[in-house]
């Protein structure tokens, strides 16, 4: 018998494919049609107002419907956190409500039986230093990592950003000082955003570049912590700064290096899901797109 694409080399069970997808509506009511729709084979969601302070409950029936499907259709979940979310901040309101968001998108994700929770890394803000920022980050944080002792606790991502004004985490490099503010705690893991690194600096187009990113993201935080990959195109070229998505192969990126991605010994097991631009049709070619380079980009 041939071997399915779970098992055969550069398939599904090295490195599903997916996206985010919308839930308004409720998890199971809109987001398992869109997912379905779209191929995916690993799903992103939020559990609460992506640019607001609010944690609802959530709809336990729909969570459980949710799951179940997510389960019985071997779909890999995550949770990304509210983008207003800065441990960094000078502002103790700030701070305060971001611990209480991302308790809650933690707590959320544990529910729905997501595998990890993203949250963007933030930035010093009021002019702090670097290290005080990250001294809150210890303080502030860590407590929550702290909290994950549960079995079917989802892991914490750090998301670096595009290098946007005080940064904590941009370039690969930065993820050193973060996962010690952290003490490299055994939940924390890296999702990487190939628009974010690109934006950064890291030029993932140029001959290496993509494996230089990963040789460098190894290194710096060790083995097994990249658990997820946002695979987006860039709009504007590598260290531009700029936080703009473009579809897959139609920005300054490329295709050739989502090929490479799939083919680097980091990203074994590793899924990619999608926030690119387009809506339903869009994002449906994008996992299309990304299934045909993981067929000649995989080992």
């Amino acid at each position: 018998m041939a071997a399915d694409s779970r098992t055969r080399p550069g398939g599904r069970g090295r490195n599903p494919v997916g996206g985010h997808i919308p839930v308004a509506g409720g998890l199971a009511r809109t987001g398992l049609p869109y997912a379905r729709a779209m191929g995916a084979e690993t799903v992103q969601v939020f559990v609460a107002n992506p640019r607001g302070w609010a944690t609802g409950p959530g709809d336990p029936r729909q969570d459980e419907e949710f799951r179940a499907a997510c389960e019985a259709e071997d779909l890999p979940v995550w949770v990304h956190a509210p983008y207003l979310i800065n441990f960094g901040s000078h502002t103790p309101e700030t701070v305060e409500r971001s611990v209480v968001s991302l308790r809650h998108s933690l707590r959320r994700g544990r529910e729905i039986g997501a595998r990890g929770v993203v949250v963007h890394t933030g930035s010093a803000t009021g002019g702090r230093p670097r290290e005080a920022a990250l001294a809150q980050v210890h303080e502030r944080l860590l407590p929550l990592l702290a909290e994950l002792v549960h079995e079917d606790d989802p892991d914490l991502l750090l998301e670096p950003t595009a290098g946007q004004g005080s940064s904590l985490c941009s370039l690969i490099g930065d993820l050193g000082p973060y996962f010690a503010a952290l003490e490299h705690h055994p939940k924390l893991g890296v999702c990487l955003d190939t628009c974010h690194v690109f934006a950064a600096g890291h030029d993932l187009a140029a001959p290496g570049g993509t494996k230089a990113a990963l040789d460098e993201l190894v290194a710096v935080t060790g083995e097994g912590r990249l658990k997820l990959i946002h695979a987006n195109d860039s709009k504007d070229v590598a260290g531009a700064h700029k936080d703009r998505h473009e579809n897959i192969g139609s920005g300054h990126i490329g295709a050739a290096p989502f090929a490479e991605l799939f083919g680097h010994p980091a990203t074994a097991g590793v899924p990619l899901t999608i926030e690119t631009p387009g809506g339903p049709g869009g994002h449906a070619a994008d996992v299309a797109r990304l299934k045909a380079l993981r067929e000649t980009g995989g080992v």
